[in-house]
């Protein structure tokens, strides 16, 4: 019995196994069961229904929009009915002219009488646009000229078909463009019936359109709710009226021919339910399109009693395995709350886990990978410090002694020639400059410590040279005051001199400021510059952080130390924030800028 215990025991304790039979225990047996029920019942029922509804909602709002055509012709046929009317439009038709007493009343009684009925007729619900315009170009209007000259109908491409009206016909306009001052600045489309008045002879003598802007249909179309894209189309499936302005005009490809059906197709990757019911004016058809997981959500009654079993079955077997999955992942919990006291920088803490499983052994190596951290960012820290002292030692070890024999020597000759001031202030820099270089044990000093170093080095150069090179210094008040390492400017310098201006007279400028968190810091010549090649050739160096090999770097320099060892040394204490940049031209000179973090 204990040898079968210890058999099992690896998959008893073991953290995987626990939710692994627990998600398939939780999982699994509410999923077969949905299936074998899903699978009893069948889906038919649920679009034929889908359908159904679409086609009742369409028939609602073909209601509605049958309402707004509806009146648009009763005030048409009141126009046409009315015999007062009538009697003025045909007297004006046949260019009737009012003279003798009191004409203009009796003008302005004759207008009056047709502009308050056509006021009166249109003035309920949403505003109308009605126009009476004769053949001779005298017109009645419910709107002011200014917002659009009615006469400018007989331009329309289709008034001429108003001519082939006969009785009481309508024709109507569709959804085009609103030309209507207040309409057109709102970008609105509208849609127009016009009808003729004809005597006995069927000779016109005036013309009846009845224009609603679309903002009418939307507001009808506005009725339905959200998740729902209803639209009024032309014979040729057009769109005429959409909520959104930018779908009128689209050809909807996918509408069937016959104005009383519903399908389903597949749009930009989703399925939609399309139904179509026949508008009563030409052959204008409603659409109304739904996503299809939408219109069978509204109606999915048929599986109420299921859904209700799975929810609650659902609901049961997700809080046992939530209440197993914390019981055993609490030990993780703790753990990736203790990481994440690591990642904050807190090295002191432990998890002293215990137990037997991944999670047990997850955390006692944890533990002892912390331990280990601890102890090698202590041998690193030790390390660096002991090399940034090598360094120093180094640097300061680097002083060539032919260099201080040739400068004593020729101090010591000045002297005997003149005994002047000028001599007594070089062997003042040449102490100056030895004690920065041998009596000091700080890695940094101050930019302007450093720079009083570069100066008496450039001094005691210019003693050798055949003609002198001046050192010019423009440096901001903040950033004489900046911590840098010691000896950093000197080999720039000595480069310059060496090679930049190599025994002839010239101008060395140093200049820093500080920007941002940045002590930008140039060193510039006016020397002979260098070729694409050798410039191109020393940033490569910079790029790979070559050090000198010490063959041919101790040429009638101070220290030897190049370039590259600057940037070495830089980039030791302040790591990839340290940049420096290399600009020559070749007859105008090199610039040196270093970027130091501030």
């Amino acid at each position: 019995m204990e040898k079968g215990k210890h058999w099992l025991r690896p998959f008893i304790g073991s953290f995987r196994y626990k939710l692994i039979l627990t998600s398939i225990a939780c999982l699994l047996v509410p999923t077969l069961i949905t299936l074998s029920v899903s699978n009893v019942l069948t889906r038919d029922a649920v679009q034929e229904q889908a359908e159904k509804n679409a086609q009742e909602q369409l028939k609602l709002i073909e209601g509605y929009l049958t309402g707004l055509f509806d009146n648009m012709l009763n005030i048409s046929n009141y126009i046409i009915a009315d015999p007062d009317m009538n009697v003025i439009l045909k007297e004006q038709a046949a260019g009737k002219e009012y003279t003798g007493e009191n004409a203009e009343y009796r003008e302005f009684a004759d207008r009056y009488e047709i502009t308050s009925k056509i006021d009166n007729i249109s003035i309920i619900g949403e505003r109308t646009y009605v126009t009476i315009l004769l053949p001779n170009g005298r017109f009645f209007i419910n709107y002011l000229l200014h917002e659009y000259d009615p006469r400018l109908l007989f331009e329309e491409p289709w008034f001429p078909d108003l001519e082939g009206l006969t009785g009481m016909a309508a024709y109507w306009v569709e959804a085009e463009p609103s030309p209507y001052l207040y309409e057109k600045a709102a970008g609105r489309q509208q849609i127009s019936v016009a009808r003729t008045l004809r005597r006995p002879n069927q000779r016109v003598y005036a013309y009846v359109v009845v224009t609603v802007p679309d903002n009418q249909i939307e507001s009808i179309f506005e009725r339905l709710g959200t998740g729902h894209e209803v639209m009024l189309v032309d014979g040729e499936n057009r769109v005429m009226s959409h909520l959104d302005a930018g779908r009128i005009g689209e050809r909807l490809t996918y509408l069937s021919d016959e104005p009383e059906e519903s399908s389903i197709v597949e749009l930009d990757g989703e399925r939609y339910l399309v139904a179509q019911h026949a508008a009563g004016i030409k052959d204008w058809k409603l659409v109304l399109l739904t996503p299809y997981k939408d219109a069978v959500h509204q109606i999915n009654h048929i599986f109420q009693t299921v859904f209700a079993f799975q929810v609650i079955a659902f609901t049961v077997f997700l809080i046992v395995l939530v209440l197993l999955i914390r019981a055993f992942t609490k030990p993780l919990v703790s753990l990736g709350k203790l990481a994440l006291t690591v990642e904050r920088g807190n090295l002191e803490v432990r998890s002293r886990m215990k137990g037997r499983d991944e999670i047990g052994r997850l955390g006692r190596q944890f533990d002892q990978m912390l331990d280990r951290i601890k102890q090698m960012i202590a041998e690193i820290t030790e390390e660096q410090s002991r090399k940034r002292k090598a360094e120093l030692r180094m640097l300061q070890a680097q002083i060539n002694p032919h260099f201080l024999f040739n400068v004593l020597n020729s101090i010591r000759m000045k002297v005997l020639r003149k005994g002047d001031k000028e001599s007594a202030e070089m062997l003042s820099s040449l102490s100056r400059l030895l004690r920065m270089t041998i009596d000091r044990d700080e890695e940094t000093i101050t930019l302007h410590e450093e720079v009083s170093t570069a100066i008496d080095y450039v001094n005691l150069m210019n003693m050798r040279q055949k003609e002198s090179v001046t050192l010019s210094v423009a440096i901001s008040s903040e950033a004489m005051l900046a911590q840098v390492p010691r000896f950093f400017l000197q080999p720039v310098i000595e480069n310059a001199l060496i090679h930049g201006f190599q025994q002839r007279s010239g101008t060395i400028l140093v200049s820093a400021e500080v920007e941002g968190k940045t002590l930008r810091i140039a060193v510039r010549d006016d020397g002979t510059g260098m070729r694409p090649a050798a410039v191109t050739h020393l940033r490569n160096r910079l790029k790979r952080e070559e050090l000198p090999t010490g063959e041919g770097d101790h040429r009638s320099g101070f220290s030897g130390i190049g370039l590259t060892n600057v940037n070495e040394r830089m980039r030791i204490r302040f790591g990839d924030a340290f940049e420096m940049h290399i600009d020559s031209e070749e007859g105008s000179g090199t610039t040196v800028t270093m970027f130091v973090p501030f």
